[in-house]
């Protein structure tokens, strides 16, 4: 990309950034405080302070100091690792955390739908990885006019058929795009999600996108380990290892065959559950020509406090040299609510329900509490969320529960990407709980 157009992404990207922090904040938005009418930019002047009842609860905040140790945990992952970071940004559909994520030295962002290539595009995102078939008619032709428009847009998506190739050639040739779409040809396995079902296939794909040039062209090998789970560990490592596999041999054999446009050949792989597995591609490659490892976890930015806390152990695990970069990731969500009621023994009623917080994976986890008279929150041991109704959660109290009606509880979450959808705006806090920024999201 030449230096004109990297600057010219770059303020343009600074000006689609501002129109969010201008956007206006009023009482209408959840978590907001009554009478409020102000840009995204000032909330983190107003001096609010979660925990001294200056906000509605239910709210889900960002912890601030979590965000920011993440991010440059992951930076030092990838830097031990040899990979490069393209970030997964469903997880948070924030422009403003994807541009944190870039500024610490993200390779470019990933998305899975076209809608999420409007707003990467809208915010200023140049490198886009969709990780996905690109098949709607509409997303091909904005994909086309966005490459024509602008010369500094490098993309790259999904294919696993020839039949895509045939239709993505057609739209292509038709527009007059001067720049072909890059495509990595996407490895599966039976019973699995998208992506070829055996070498064979993947490579016949491979070869009808190079026969496509210079409309269409070959940049790499893509697989998602991540819908490979089995009910026994032992069982998925070996569904990924064979998807691992599969991979190299699809990228050394269309290597061996010229099929590879000019370009580093990317190699792709890794969500936020195996993040570790994929460097082990580098020892099966051998291949003629520069080779680029694309790690595409999203979920690490805030992390959880359950589901993909479980994995980071079994990382740490399988992965020793992970102890070199200190403490692992941490919880950087949480979503406080109100005791509102106490109506048996052992049951307490709180102001959190499913339109607060994930419950996909795992209830939401009751991690510490706090009264107005305390200090600091206190940890909260042998609490267990029952179930959750819409804006309710039932939540049940060991005999020696400090619990009163008017308490707040902080309940972590398992799968970000799930809590993330529910809040327009997420106040960002410090460590003693005051509102310090906040984000947009664009679900």
């Amino acid at each position: 990309m030449a230096p004109g157009v990297r600057l010219f992404g770059l303020i343009a990207a600074m000006l689609a950034l501002q129109d969010i922090w201008d956007s206006l904040v009023d009482d209408c938005t959840k978590g907001i405080p009554a009478g409020t009418g102000l840009p995204l930019c000032d909330i983190g002047g107003q001096g609010w302070r979660l925990l001294a009842g200056d906000t509605p609860l239910p709210a889900a905040v960002l912890r601030q100091s979590a965000i920011e140790h993440n991010v440059d945990w992951m930076r030092r992952f990838t830097g031990l690792t040899g990979m490069v970071l393209c970030p997964h940004g469903k997880t948070s559909m924030s422009p403003q955390l994807f541009d944190r994520q870039l500024e610490a030295g993200a390779w470019g962002m990933t998305a899975a739908t076209v809608s999420h290539l409007h707003v990467y595009r809208r915010f200023g995102v140049q490198r886009i990885l969709l990780a996905n078939q690109l098949v709607d008619p509409a997303g091909i032709r904005f994909v086309l006019s966005e490459l024509t428009r602008d010369p500094g847009f490098d993309f790259y998506c999904l294919v696993d058929s020839v039949a895509t190739v045939a239709m993505l050639h057609d739209a292509a040739a038709k527009s007059g795009c001067p720049r072909p779409i890059q495509l990595l040809v996407e490895i599966g396995q039976a019973g699995g999600r998208t992506g070829a079902r055996s070498v064979q296939q993947a490579i016949e794909v491979a070869r009808a996108v190079h026969a496509a040039a210079p409309h269409l062209a070959l940049r790499g090998v893509e697989g998602f380990e991540g819908v490979l789970e089995a009910a026994e560990p032992a069982e998925t490592l070996a569904r990924i290892e064979k998807m691992l596999g599969d991979m190299a041999a699809v990228a050394v054999g269309c290597d061996a065959e010229g099929l590879f446009a000019d370009g580093p050949v990317i190699v792709s792989a890794g969500g936020s559950q195996y993040y570790d597995l994929p460097p082990s591609l580098a020892r099966r490659l051998g291949m003629s020509r520069e080779t680029l490892l694309v790690l595409r976890s999203g979920c690490y930015i805030t992390h959880d406090s359950s589901w993909f806390s479980e994995y980071a152990k079994a990382i740490a695990q399988r992965m020793p040299a992970v102890g070199e970069l200190g403490e692992g990731l941490r919880p950087a969500i949480e979503v406080w609510a109100y005791v509102q009621s106490l109506p048996e023994p052992g049951l307490a009623i709180v102001t959190m329900g499913k339109r607060d917080a994930s419950f996909d994976v795992h209830l939401p986890t009751p991690l510490k509490w706090h009264r107005d008279n305390m200090a600091a929150p206190a940890a909260l041991a042998g609490h267990q969320v029952l179930k959750l109704n819409d804006q309710h959660a039932y939540v049940a109290l060991p005999d020696d529960s400090p619990l009163a009606v008017g308490d707040r509880i902080c309940f972590g979450i398992a799968h970000p990407c799930t809590t993330f959808d529910r809040w327009p705006v997420m106040m960002v806090v410090d460590d003693d709980y005051r509102v310090v920024d906040a984000i947009r999201t664009f679900f």
